[in-house]
């Protein structure tokens, strides 16, 4: 008898913005890979009636759950209630469990873990600690619980200069943070589970095409979201293979190893760093459960291991939470 899976991802919201409408990519992709593995496919929209919802999924009685749930609402600090609920109904489900989605969701708890088990990363301070920032360095604030590059925009970078406090008003210690702005290259570090233990796939660099000298390289909204704007068309991916260094690589992946057992991440996730002038690591963000849409960097990186994302979805969903 053919198992039966639920894909449940979260329901966008009418005017939803191109960041909310993607998992709707997401769903189409998983779900056609799924039907050629034999499985009996449904899909559930999760909505603030999250509850109910769940509760009405458990008396389906599914072989198991692919949780696409993001956000609720468009929040992300409510995304962790999924895994939750379906923990509470021993329901089997994809990707990171509970624990792993809240506290890599906030990105302060995260910085903190790291931190003290001697991973590096940016230092970090809450907006009322402002004082603490050190003139002329520059910094980055960033929202605490979103993800896909919401809130960030290339205005979020500035200089610790005169006047720079008002660039805080109005942010609260409960969702924004400031972090150190490391002013180099950005990778992000793909990891699959296997049979074996984790893989970790090809490091991708996201390279800043034609940007000014004094425009931020990062990863904003537009250049995640914004098809017309420069920063989407000048923000591009690249696989650089053994154009890195042996230490770089190295260290990527050993990092990128590092957070996947520190977190207890399972199934899949994606590691983004920034390097500075001397190849030091910084990890900015743990992505659990990183968007799978085709175009997006964890599939790019699976083809580039070579591996159908038939195989990739097969590698996942041996790794369930049971």
């Amino acid at each position: 008898m053919s198992k039966r899976c639920w894909i449940i991802y979260n329901e966008p919201l009418e005017g939803a913005l191109a960041d909310e409408l993607d998992v709707l990519d997401q769903v189409a992709y998983i779900e056609q890979h799924l039907i050629e593995l034999g499985i009996v496919v449904y899909r559930k929209g999760i909505t603030n009636r999250f509850m109910e919802e769940i509760k009405a999924l458990a008396a389906e009685k599914p072989d198991f759950i692919f949780n696409l749930v993001e956000s609720i609402d468009n929040k992300g600090e409510l995304n962790y209630f999924i895994p939750a609920l379906l923990n509470m109904y021993s329901i089997p489900y994809s990707g990171n469990p509970l624990e792993a989605m809240f506290i890599t969701s906030n990105k302060t708890l995260a910085s903190k873990a790291m931190r003290e088990a001697g991973i590096n990363n940016p230092g970090s301070y809450l907006p009322s600690q402002y004082k603490l920032l050190k003139p002329g360095k520059k910094y980055i604030v960033k929202p605490i619980w979103e993800d896909g590059s919401l809130g960030i925009t290339s205005e979020s970078v500035f200089e610790c200069k005169p006047g720079f406090e008002e660039r805080l008003n109005g942010l609260d210690d409960a969702h924004w943070f400031i972090e150190d702005f490391i002013d180099g290259r950005e990778f992000n570090i793909s990891v699959l589970a296997g049979k074996d233990g984790p893989e970790v796939l090809p490091p991708a660099e996201i390279v800043f095409v034609n940007y000014a000298e004094n425009q931020p390289r990062i990863v904003d909204f537009k250049a995640k979201w914004e098809m017309d704007s420069f920063e989407y068309e000048n923000t591009v991916r690249e696989f650089p293979g053994n154009t890195l260094s042996k230490k770089l690589e190295n260290n990527l992946k050993k990092t990128a190893l590092e957070c996947w057992h520190l977190f207890g991440l399972k199934g899949y996730a994606r590691v983004d760093s920034r390097i500075d002038s001397n190849e030091n690591v910084y990890v900015i963000e743990i992505n659990a459960n990183p968007c799978i849409s085709p175009d997006g960097g964890f599939v790019a990186a699976t083809r580039q291991t070579g591996y159908s994302f038939t195989e990739v979805i097969q590698r996942i969903i041996n790794d369930l939470n049971i």
